[in-house]
């Protein structure tokens, strides 16, 4: 029994009972996907949060900028990817969290690997996930991230793109020596309440509106009609996925639920994950804010290497997950 079976019990009673909704009409099917997916999202993400909140706590930016600098190219690469999944960002932190990375020494290619991995692979997706596919898909989705957020940095380091950035970036450096004050068990708390209160008021709209689209799909989606244009079958399905997905601005708590709705018609996993990849790393958003340091040249590039990656991806889940 799933330890959520309480919670569609609920849902059942409000959907039919409390809403008085007819049952297994498509009214009565979206309403309930909304309702049950609405509630449980937010049921993990409160839990979720603030625990990997607390681990936050022990490593604030300067602390990060700190682990980064100085360390060879693929040990940096790899403890960046990792570090992103408990230091997200959004788009308009793109360019401090850039600056501060640059200017404390951090190599471009260890920065981008950041860069890659913490819209991508953080807290909130790993709980949506959990969630609405299981651990399984989770942890091949967390793995595939972190191999393309770090084989993203390592290509790009290879490349030498100093010369693609600004020169105001590297004029000033940063101080990593800095002694940073200890927080006790209580300001922790209170950091972790405070942080996911404000995470939880940020991203509900994007619950909402992609749990709303989700459960339209659910309930009126003929369930082969997605599944003739988006099947693993269809090869061009990935890379369509992808270009799809750049302009689009959207977190993960947007894109997760609609992206389990279009699975659940018969969209290939593959070509889902990509979209979602596509989304939340290629956001058209931050490369507009990035192009304040950094050359278009380099933007592209970044775009380029990554979009490879996500495609390899998607294209290989589509084939072992036939």
């Amino acid at each position: 029994m799933s330890i959520f079976y309480p919670l569609q019990l609920l849902v059942d009673w409000l959907t039919y009972s409390v809403f008085r909704i007819a049952p297994q009409t498509l009214l009565a099917d979206a309403v309930n996907f909304f309702v049950y997916d609405t509630l449980k999202i937010f049921i993990l993400l409160t839990v979720i949060i603030f625990v990997v909140s607390i681990i936050r706590s022990f490593l604030p930016p300067e602390k990060t900028r700190k682990l980064l600098s100085g360390k060879s190219k693929y040990t940096g690469n790899v403890i960046a990817s990792v570090l992103g999944i408990f230091t997200p960002f959004c788009s308009c932190s793109a360019i401090p969290l850039f600056l501060g990375f640059v200017q404390a020494g951090v190599p471009l290619g260890t920065t981008f690997s950041f860069l890659v991995a913490s819209p991508m692979i953080n807290e909130v997706a790993l709980v949506l996930l959990l969630g609405l596919f299981g651990w399984k898909i989770a942890l091949i989705y967390i793995v595939s991230g972190l191999v393309i957020a770090i084989l993203s940095g390592i290509v790009i380091g290879k490349l030498n793109p100093e010369s693609l950035v600004e020169a105001f970036v590297f004029q000033n450096s940063l101080n990593t020596n800095t002694v940073l004050p200890q927080m006790s068990w209580i300001e922790r708390f209170a950091y972790a309440k405070d942080y996911t209160l404000d995470i939880l008021k940020k991203i509900w709209p994007y619950i909402i509106i992609g749990v709303g689209v989700g459960a339209w799909i659910h309930g009126y989606v003929p369930t082969d009609f997605l599944a003739r244009f988006a099947g693993s079958s269809k090869w061009y399905g990935v890379p369509l996925a992808v270009l799809i997905g750049i302009p689009l601005y959207s977190n993960a708590a947007g894109v997760i639920p609609l992206v389990s709705a279009l699975t659940e018609k018969g969209v290939a996993m593959g070509t889902t994950l990509a979209f979602m990849m596509s989304v939340t790393a290629l956001s058209l958003p931050e490369f507009m804010i990035l192009k304040k340091v950094m050359k278009t040249k380099l933007i592209l590039l970044f775009a380029a290497i990554v979009s490879t990656g996500i495609i390899f991806t998607g294209l290989l889940f589509n084939l072992l997950l036939k």
